[in-house]
C-alpha cells in the first residue's frame, strides 16, 4: 500500500508540479556574431613556363596596326611564341615577329624582327597585370631594313609603335580573381543536427605583397575577411564584386588563423542537441528502460547560466501498478568548451527540480538522470565542420590546364563560448594554407616503404 501511494505521488508530482525556472520572454534580439577582420593568406607561385602560357593566352598571335613613315601605312604582324628570363627584380621577355608591310624602296615585303621587353611586372587596382617601366628594344638581321634604319629611322618608329602597345597593354585579372572572390565570399551552408548553419567571410579589402623572383614570379595577396557562422542563417547580403587592390609593403606569409564567431539561437541549439536523440527519445534509465527524455529546451539564465528544460516521459512499474510520467525537469550550469565538444559539466538540477527528484529516490535515479542530462546537452561542434573543412580544402582550376587555386584547411577549434539573451556564442579558430599555382603541380602522394 504504501508502494502504491508512493507510485501516485511519483505519477501526480511530475504531471501537475511547476518547477523553477519558468522560460523567460522570448528575446526578440538579432543574431550578432561580431566578428573581427582576418587575414586569408594566399600565395601565388607563378614559374617562367606558367608565366609564358598565360602570356601565349594572352597575347594575340597575329595582328594588324598602322604607323607613320613617310605617310601612313599598315603592317600586319604575327610573333612567334615567348620566352622569359628573371633578373635584378625585373622580367625579360622575348619574341620574334614577321612584318608585312610596304615600305618606300622595298615595296612589299616580309621583315624578321627580334623583339626583347624588360620591365617590372605589377598588378594595378583595378585588377590588371602591366609591366611597369617597360624598355623595349627591337634588332632585325634583314639589310633592307637596317639600310632604312639609316636613311628614315624605321626601326625607331618600330620601337616606339611597340613602347607604346607595351604600355597600353594589360591583362585583366577579374575573371580569375572573380573565381576565388565568389568561392571566399559565398555563405557555406551545413547542417548542424536538424538545423542551418552558414559560415559567411565578408571581404573588405584585397592585399597584394611585393614581388619576389627566384625562376619565376611569387607574390602574397591577402584577403581581409569579417569571417562569422550564423545558425540559422542570416539574410545578410554580399558585394558580388570583389574591392580593390591595395599593394602593401609587407604581408606575413605562411599558414594563418582566422577566429570565427558563430552566433546560435538557443531554439537551434536545441534542435541540433536533439539529433542525438534516438526518434526524439533519450533513454536512459537501466531500471526502467521505457522511461526517456524528450522535447529538450536550451535558453540562457542569470550569471552567464544556460538553463536546459527537459521533457520526462514513459511508463514505471512500482510493485504491481504501472504509471506514466509526464513532467518538466530543469538543469542548469555553465557552458564549456573541451577539445571542440560543447559541454556543461556543472549542470545540476535547479533547486525545485533536486528537490523533487530526491523526493523520488527510492524509486528513480537522480544521479543517473543528472548525469544523462550533462550527456544530452554535450554537443560534438568540430565534427560539425566537416562539411566546411571539405569545401575549402581542394582544387579549383582556372583557365584549363593554365593553373588551380589550392588550399587545406589543418585545423578548426572551439576556443570559447558565451551565453547571451536570446542566443549563443561561440568562438571558433581555424588554421590553413592557400596558394595559386601557375601550372598548377602535381599532387604528391605519401607512399609507405
Amino acid at each position: 500500500m504504501k508502494r502504491f501511494a508512493f507510485a501516485f505521488f511519483v505519477f501526480s508530482g511530475c504531471a501537475t508540479t511547476a518547477l523553477y525556472p519558468s522560460r523567460p520572454a522570448a528575446s526578440t534580439s538579432a543574431l550578432v556574431a561580431d566578428p573581427l577582420p582576418a587575414k586569408l593568406i594566399i600565395h601565388v607561385d607563378a614559374t617562367a613556363e606558367g608565366l609564358r602560357k598565360a602570356l601565349d593566352t594572352s597575347v594575340p598571335g597575329e595582328g594588324e596596326t598602322k604607323f607613320n613613315f613617310s605617310g601612313e601605312r599598315t603592317v600586319k604582324w604575327s610573333r612567334s611564341g615567348f620566352t622569359l628570363r628573371f633578373a635584378d627584380g625585373r622580367i625579360e621577355v622575348k619574341t620574334s615577329l614577321q612584318l608585312m608591310t610596304s615600305l618606300p624602296m622595298m615595296g612589299s615585303a616580309v621583315i624578321p624582327l627580334d623583339v626583347s621587353v624588360i620591365g617590372e611586372p605589377i598588378i594595378t587596382s583595378d585588377w590588371k597585370a602591366r609591366v611597369q617601366g617597360a624598355k623595349v628594344k627591337l634588332e632585325s638581321k634583314d639589310f633592307r631594313l637596317r639600310t632604312l634604319q639609316g636613311l628614315g629611322g624605321a626601326l625607331e618608329v618600330a620601337q616606339k609603335m611597340t613602347e607604346e602597345y607595351i604600355e597600353n597593354f594589360s591583362y585583366d585579372l577579374s575573371p580569375k580573381l572573380q573565381e576565388t572572390y565568389q568561392r571566399i565570399a559565398s555563405p557555406i551552408a551545413f547542417p548542424v543536427g536538424d538545423a542551418n548553419a552558414c559560415a559567411v567571410l565578408r571581404v573588405i579589402s584585397i592585399e597584394a605583397g611585393p614581388s619576389v623572383f627566384a625562376g619565376g614570379l611569387e607574390k602574397d595577396l591577402a584577403f581581409v575577411v569579417e569571417p562569422s557562422v550564423m545558425l540559422p542563417c542570416g539574410d545578410e547580403k554580399l558585394s558580388a564584386v570583389p574591392p580593390p587592390l591595395s599593394n602593401v609593403a609587407t604581408l606575413p606569409s605562411g599558414p594563418f588563423s582566422v577566429t570565427v564567431p558563430i552566433a546560435a539561437k538557443y531554439d537551434e541549439l536545441a534542435r541540433a542537441m536533439s539529433a542525438t536523440f534516438t526518434d526524439g527519445k533519450l533513454f536512459f534509465s537501466k531500471s526502467y528502460p521505457k522511461l526517456y527524455f524528450t522535447k529538450p529546451e536550451v535558453y540562457a539564465s542569470k550569471k552567464d547560466e544556460l538553463v536546459l528544460k527537459l521533457r520526462l516521459e514513459g511508463p514505471i512499474t512500482v510493485g504491481n501498478t504501472t504509471l506514466t510520467l509526464d513532467g518538466d525537469l530543469y538543469f542548469s550550469g555553465h557552458p564549456q568548451v573541451v577539445d571542440n565538444e560543447l559541454r556543461i559539466p556543472d549542470l545540476e538540477p535547479t533547486v525545485d527540480t533536486k528537490n523533487f527528484l530526491l523526493g523520488l529516490k527510492a524509486t528513480l535515479d537522480h544521479d543517473g538522470i543528472r548525469d544523462q542530462a550533462r550527456d544530452a546537452l554535450k554537443l560534438d561542434l568540430g565534427a560539425r565542420f566537416a562539411a566546411v573543412r571539405e569545401r575549402l580544402s581542394n582544387d579549383v582550376a582556372f583557365g584549363g590546364e593554365l593553373g588551380c587555386l589550392r588550399a587545406h584547411v589543418a585545423k578548426i577549434e572551439v576556443n570559447g563560448v558565451f551565453p547571451h539573451a536570446s542566443y549563443l556564442r561561440v568562438y571558433v579558430t581555424a588554421t590553413a594554407q592557400a596558394a595559386v599555382h601557375l601550372p598548377c603541380p602535381a599532387q604528391s602522394v605519401a607512399t609507405t616503404p
